[in-house]
C-alpha cells in the first residue's frame, strides 16, 4: 500500500532521514523499531506531510503522494495517531471521537463511533467524560479510537505503549491486533522491540536515520545481531 524508495528528511539544515526505502503491503502489522532520536517519528511526519522530503518518493496506492498537504494525504485515507495522543483535553471522548471523522468519514459517524466502541468497550461509559481526566491507557484508546474513526486505508502507530503500565501495554497490543483483524494495514513505530516483534509481520530496524535491517517478524526474534548491535538485548 506504502511504498518509500530514496527518502531524505529533515529539519533546516538538520538530515535525519537517510536513504530510506521500505512498503507495507496490504491487512499487514509492519514495525518500526529503534531507540529514541533515530527517525522513526520524523518518517511518521514525513509521510503524512507534516515535513517535507529534501528527495525520494513516496506511494501509496499507486499515486505519488510525496509532498502533498497533510489534508490530502488525510483524504486518501492515511491516517497518522501521533505519539503522545494529542487530544482535546476539554472536549469529552465522544467529541474527540468525533474529530476524528473531520476531513473524512463523517457520513458514516455514528456507526464508526459503535464500531470504535466495539474494539474499545472500555470508552462505553466513559463518553461524556472529559479526555484529560482519563487514565493514560484510556487516552490512547481514544487517540487511536479518533484515527479509526477517519476510515482509514492505512492507521499508522507512534509509539502507542509510550507511558503505559506493563499490562497495559500488553492489552494495547492486544488491541492493535483487532484492529489489524478489521482489515487495516497497521505501520506500529515502537521502542518497545519484543512485543512489537510478536504481532509483527515484518519489520524494519532504524539506525542514525537509515534502514540497518529488516525482514520477517518471525525470523528477527530470533536474530542474535539484532538483539546485540541494535537493540542492546
Amino acid at each position: 500500500m506504502i511504498s518509500i524508495t530514496s527518502l531524505a528528511a529533515g529539519y533546516g539544515q538538520v538530515q535525519v532521514l537517510r536513504d530510506i526505502s521500505l512498503d507495507i503491503q496490504a491487512n499487514e502489522i509492519v514495525a518500526v523499531l529503534g531507540s529514541n532520536g533515530v527517525g522513526k517519528t520524523t518518517l511518521n511526519n514525513t509521510i503524512s506531510g507534516l515535513i517535507k522530503p529534501t528527495s525520494g518518493r513516496i506511494e501509496f496506492e499507486g499515486a505519488d503522494i510525496t509532498g502533498l498537504d497533510p489534508q490530502k494525504i488525510v483524504d486518501r485515507g492515511v491516517i497518522h495517531v501521533p505519539e503522545g495522543r494529542k487530544l482535546f483535553p476539554n472536549l469529552n471522548v465522544k467529541e474527540n471521537l468525533e474529530m476524528g471523522s473531520y476531513r473524512r468519514g463523517k457520513e458514516n459517524r455514528a456507526q464508526n463511533i459503535d464500531m470504535v466502541l466495539d474494539v474499545f468497550p472500555r470508552l462505553k461509559d466513559r463518553l461524556a467524560q472529559a479526555a484529560g481526566t482519563l487514565s493514560g491507557g484510556e487516552q490512547q484508546m481514544v487517540a487511536i479510537g479518533r484515527g479509526l474513526m477517519a476510515e482509514p486505508r492505512i492507521l499508522i502507530l507512534d509509539e502507542p505503549s509510550l507511558g503505559l503500565s506493563p499490562l497495559l501495554v500488553e492489552n494495547m497490543f492486544n488491541l492493535i491486533k483487532k484492529i489489524n483483524k478489521l482489515g487495516l494495514s497497521v505501520v506500529l513505530v515502537e521502542q518497545n522491540v519484543v512485543q512489537s516483534l510478536d504481532i509483527a509481520d515484518r519489520a524494519y530496524v532504524l539506525e542514525q536515520g537509515a534502514v540497518q535491517m529488516s525482514g520477517k517478524a518471525s525470523e528477527m526474534r530470533n536474530n542474535s545481531e539484532l538483539k546485540k548491535s541494535y537493540l542492546g538485548l
